[in-house]
């Protein structure tokens, strides 16, 4: 044989050896993450052939599948369809599944988890048709619906977690959508829909909750400088006297941090810390900011659990506060402002972990996976996050939020014969714009059985802390109330 053609042969078998291990990698290697691609017709129109899992809350279901005589041969419904939008997300042809635990659990509910392998070979041996595992979620329905009403018609969010365990009670974004409106059989329906939703200036696709343009978290930052505060001796007690003048002067800098109304917070130029809090005194929170400084504002954030991705199994974007302050931008951070940014869940983990003794739990929204015949396939098993502060920090803190609405801006949040406990916030984040409102608060404060976080869009008043204590609170008691009369 001569060089060329022994050449040619070589590059010939080279070709063949690449093809097979090219191939080799598709169909074994790549194939499960080709297959859970959302826009992957082909596996949609295969798993359309078998019912789907439901998704589950208090036994009732919020997402299932119903057999039809068209092609698909079944159909996904949401039977309280715009209130769980966020959490379940959708199930559709056209789009894929995605925007919630459709996306997420998608394995499982189509049946196709790793978990469900002996359960397919069963069902291949006896001809037994496929079906998906069920999620039940651990969302209260009675939590979730008070969330729902409460912030009615305006842009925001809600989240309620069980500060014993971080089960999520209450998840809610607003604006919602219509996940009917994708699971329809109607492609063209569902692709106007979908655009339509895609081209929306108010984000109605956008989990608020969770994810999406982080917020600044304004008054309500306050509790965790307050822990920085005291975890790092700064102040010794809640009485400790701090700065409380009309105007704090920032090094660097050629301005000033005012009060809300111009005046000191106390007489003399100086408060307690308790009664800081109680009436959100900026000057006093940025001086605190700026003895602590940068590093020990952000290490104090990162033990709530700021700067941690956290799958719930939704995916959170992490809070964060930003690195390398100076002396003016720690001012501003210790009060919620300057590049601080935070989902709602994060703020409610901070009511949680102080209503829990300064124990932080990793939040989760699924309480078990069932497989077809009811078997349980995985439980959820509540896990430490971490010690945000000590117990002695925690209940400190716990009486200064009860200061907040017994005495002070939270008054709103007040549940009769109850203890609660809480913090507003004003959050500017565009200067032609009204501020966001916040409260943050747990319930009862003496035995906590729910912690909220709620944030309502351009709710604020510039200046001072009335949307917080004005929208947000009586949003956050009327969540609170729900779990309580559970």
């Amino acid at each position: 044989m001569n060089a060329p053609v022994r050449r040619l042969g070589i590059l010939i078998t080279l070709l063949f050896v690449g093809l097979l291990a090219a191939l080799t990698s598709i169909q074994y290697f790549q194939a499960k993450g080709i297959g859970a691609l959302a826009g992957n017709q082909r596996t949609l129109l295969t798993n359309y052939g078998h019912e789907r899992g439901q998704i589950l809350v208090n036994g009732t279901a919020v997402a299932l599948s119903r057999p039809t005589n068209d092609t698909f041969s079944w159909i996904r419904e949401y039977p309280q369809a715009q209130l769980y939008s966020q959490v379940t997300g959708y199930y559709s042809y056209v789009v894929g599944a995605g925007g919630g635990l459709e996306g997420t659990s998608d394995d499982l509910l189509a049946g196709t988890a790793d978990q469900l392998f002996v359960r397919r070979i069963t069902d291949l041996i006896t001809g037994r048709k496929l079906t998906g595992a069920s999620v039940a979620l651990t969302l209260n329905p009675k939590a979730q619906l008070a969330a729902d009403q409460a912030l009615g018609k305006r842009a925001g969010a809600v989240v309620a977690l069980d500060p014993r365990t971080g089960a999520v009670l209450a998840l809610v974004s607003h604006p919602q959508y219509n996940p009917n409106a994708l699971s329809s059989h109607d492609i063209t329906a569902v692709t106007a829909y979908w655009k339509a939703m895609l081209a929306d200036t108010t984000k109605p696709m956008v989990n608020r909750a969770i994810a999406g343009n982080l917020y600044p978290p304004g008054s309500t930052f306050k509790v965790v400088t307050a822990a920085a505060a005291l975890s790092n001796g700064i102040v010794a007690d809640i009485t400790s006297e701090v700065p409380g003048p009309a105007n704090l002067d920032l090094p660097l800098t050629t301005t000033t941090l005012p009060t809300e109304n111009g005046k000191p917070c106390g007489p003399g130029d100086k408060t307690t810390l308790v009664h800081a809090l109680e009436i959100s005194c900026n000057t006093a929170f940025g001086a605190l900011g700026m003895q602590l400084g940068g590093d020990k504002l952000r290490e104090q954030a990162a033990k709530f659990g700021f700067g941690d991705t956290l799958r719930i199994p939704l995916r959170v974007t992490p809070s964060s506060v930003p690195a390398e302050l100076n002396e003016p931008q720690a001012a501003q951070a210790a009060i919620g402002q300057y590049d601080v940014k935070v989902t709602p869940l994060q703020m409610a983990m901070v009511a949680a972990g102080v209503a829990n003794k300064g124990l932080v739990m990793s939040p989760y929204l699924v309480q078990e996976v069932r497989a077809p015949d009811l078997s349980v396939i995985s439980q959820a098993s509540p896990q430490e996050l971490s010690q945000a502060v000590s117990p002695d920090i925690a209940a400190k803190l716990n009486a200064m939020m009860v200061s907040v609405v017994d005495n002070g801006s939270g008054h709103r949040a007040q549940i009769g014969g109850i203890k609660v406990a809480g913090k507003t916030g004003t959050a500017q984040w565009d200067k032609t714009k009204a501020p966001h409102a916040w409260f943050i608060s747990f319930a009862p404060a003496d035995d906590p059985r729910v912690a909220v976080a709620v944030i309502v869009e351009g709710g604020g008043v510039r200046g001072n802390e009335a949307g917080g204590a004005v929208l947000a609170a009586p949003i956050a008691r009327a969540v609170m109330e729900a779990v309580i009369n559970s």
